[in-house]
C-alpha cells in the first residue's frame, strides 16, 4: 500500500497558509477555467478578471462606440502614458512622468538599446555600414555572434580607442533579449560580451564586475531570470554599472508585478517589462518602457513615428520628437489592448506589492518543501534557488521525461510551463493561485510520472 502521509500533510499545510491568507479573497476576483484543476502558468499569461467581459462590452458600447473618435481626445490620447504612471507607481517605484505603455517587449528593448548606443557612440559615432549601405557584417566579416563566436566590431576593425564599443548581456538571458542584442551589436559595430552565470543562481554582481569596463556602453539584464526564476540584485549591479560609467537597462517581464522595487531610487536608467504575465493583460498585451526622467531628451530612440513628434498634428516637413516620456512612441497605441491590465493593477495597488511579494514567497516555499518531499526523491532535480530571497515567482523543477508528463497534465486539466530541454516551471501568480492549487500541481507532477501512460 502506498503511504500517502506526506500528501495529507501537505495538504492540510496549504489550507492552513490558506486559511491565514489575507489576500485568498481575491481568488474570486478571477473568471473560472472549466475543466482546469491547478493553473501553475501566470508566470507566462496571467488568468483574466471575472469583470474583463462586461469592460470590454463597455468600451465597445459607450468609449468607441458612441464617443466614437471623440474618445481619442476625451481619453486615449493621454492613456499610454497615464497607464504607464500607474504601473510605475504600482509596481516600479518609478515616479510619473517616467513610464510609458506602447509596442511589444521586443520594439521597446530594441529602442532603448539602439538610443543608448547612440548617445554612447555620438553623433559621429562608428556604424556598422559600409559605403553601400547597411550591412551586418563589419569590412572583416565580423558578425555579432553567441559567447564563442566573432564580435561585431567598428568600420575599421577597431574596438573603440576611446569610445565605449561593448554590449553586455548574458550568454542565457530569454532569446529575444540576445537576438536583440546581436542585431544590434551588427548593425552599430559593438562589440558583444557575455556573462555566463550559475544556471541556477543566476547573475551576481561579481558577474557583471567581471566583464564591465571602460569600453562598456550598456549592461542588458533580466531582473528574474525566466528559466530559474533567480532574482538579480538589481540595487548593486545598477551601481556596479554605473561605476564602470555605463548605462544599465533591466528586462522586468518576470518580476513586474510580483517582486517590489525601486526603480528611481536605485538610479535605474532604463527598463522594459510585458503586461501579459503578473499584470494579467492578455495574450499580446503592450510592453512598458521606463526612462529615467534625466535621460528623456537626451536618448533618442530610433523608430520615429507621428506619435513621438513634439507636436502630433503639426504635420511638419521635419521630425522633431517630444522632450518628454512620449519621445518612446511611434505609432498609434492599441487602446483596446490596454484594457485589461488596468483591473490587475487596481487589485495589486488594494492588495500592495509588499503584500503580493510575501504570498508568491509563501507560495513558492510550500512548491519546494513539496518537491522535497514528493519529486527529489525520485530524480526530479530543483532548478532554482532555494533561498525565497533569491527567486521571483516560479520555481523550475528538471526531469527527462517531463515533456511527455507536461502533456499528460495538460490532458488532465493541471496546467504548467514546459520549457526545452526538461524543465517545468510552476508559475504561481499570488492573486490567482491558492497554497492548494499549488500542491495539487505538484502532486499530479508526481502522478504523473509514475504513470505508464506518458
Amino acid at each position: 500500500m502506498t503511504d500517502r502521509s506526506s500528501d495529507d500533510a501537505l495538504l492540510d499545510a496549504a489550507r492552513t497558509l490558506d486559511a491565514a491568507d489575507p489576500l485568498h479573497g481575491h481568488l474570486d476576483a478571477f473568471a473560472d477555467a472549466p475543466g482546469v484543476t491547478a493553473y501553475l502558468d501566470g508566470n507566462s499569461l496571467g488568468r483574466p478578471l471575472r469583470d474583463i467581459p462586461d469592460k470590454l462590452a463597455a468600451f465597445v458600447r459607450d468609449d468607441w462606440g458612441t464617443r466614437l473618435i471623440r474618445s481619442w481626445d476625451e481619453q486615449w490620447m493621454a492613456l499610454p502614458m497615464e497607464l504607464g504612471d500607474r504601473i510605475g507607481h504600482v509596481a516600479l517605484g518609478a515616479a510619473a512622468g517616467q513610464t510609458v505603455v506602447a509596442d511589444s517587449t521586443s520594439v521597446l528593448i530594441y529602442k532603448l538599446m539602439r538610443a543608448a548606443l547612440r548617445q554612447a557612440q555620438g553623433p559621429n559615432g562608428a556604424k556598422a555600414q559600409g559605403p553601400n549601405g547597411a550591412k551586418t557584417q563589419g569590412p572583416n566579416g565580423a558578425k555579432a555572434q553567441g559567447p564563442n563566436g566573432a564580435k561585431a566590431q567598428g568600420l575599421n576593425g577597431d574596438e573603440g580607442q576611446g569610445r565605449r564599443t561593448e554590449i553586455v548581456i548574458e550568454a542565457g538571458n530569454f532569446p529575444t533579449d540576445r537576438f536583440l542584442a546581436e542585431g544590434v551589436a551588427a548593425e552599430t559595430g559593438m562589440t558583444l560580451r557575455w556573462i555566463e552565470p550559475d544556471p541556477v543562481l543566476g547573475v551576481t554582481v561579481a558577474d557583471v564586475e567581471a566583464v564591465v569596463s571602460d569600453r562598456t556602453a550598456l549592461v542588458s539584464l533580466s531582473h528574474v531570470d525566466y528559466r530559474s526564476g533567480a532574482l538579480a540584485d538589481m540595487p548593486a549591479i545598477t551601481a556596479a554599472v554605473h561605476d564602470a560609467g555605463a548605462l544599465m537597462m533591466w528586462d522586468l517581464c518576470h518580476s513586474v508585478g510580483v517582486v517590489p522595487m525601486q526603480l528611481d531610487e536605485w538610479g535605474v536608467d532604463m527598463a522594459v517589462g510585458c503586461t501579459y504575465k503578473y499584470l494579467n493583460g492578455g495574450p499580446g498585451s503592450p510592453a512598458f518602457a521606463y526612462l529615467r526622467r534625466d535621460l528623456q531628451g537626451v536618448l533618442r530612440q530610433p523608430i520615429q513615428g507621428w506619435w513621438s513628434a513634439a507636436d502630433i498634428f503639426a504635420m511638419g516637413p521635419e521630425y522633431e520628437p517630444s522632450s518628454d516620456i512620449r519621445q518612446l512612441l511611434s505609432g498609434t497605441p492599441p487602446v483596446t489592448s490596454m484594457l485589461a491590465m488596468q483591473g490587475m493593477l487596481d487589485l495589486i495597488e488594494q492588495s500592495t506589492i509588499e503584500a503580493v511579494r510575501a504570498k508568491s514567497q509563501s507560495l513558492t516555499d510550500l512548491a519546494v518543501r513539496a518537491y522535497d518531499e514528493l519529486l527529489a526523491p525520485i530524480g526530479v532535480r530543483l532548478l532554482s534557488p532555494r533561498d525565497s530571497a533569491l527567486r521571483g515567482g516560479h520555481v523550475t523543477i528538471g526531469h527527462p521525461d517531463f515533456r511527455a508528463v507536461t502533456a499528460r497534465l495538460w490532458a488532465d486539466g493541471i496546467i504548467p510551463d514546459f520549457r526545452f530541454p526538461d524543465g517545468i516551471r510552476l508559475g504561481l501568480s499570488p492573486l490567482s493561485t491558492s497554497h492548494r492549487e499549488t500542491v495539487t500541481g505538484v502532486l499530479a507532477v508526481r502522478d504523473a510520472l509514475a504513470s505508464d501512460d506518458r
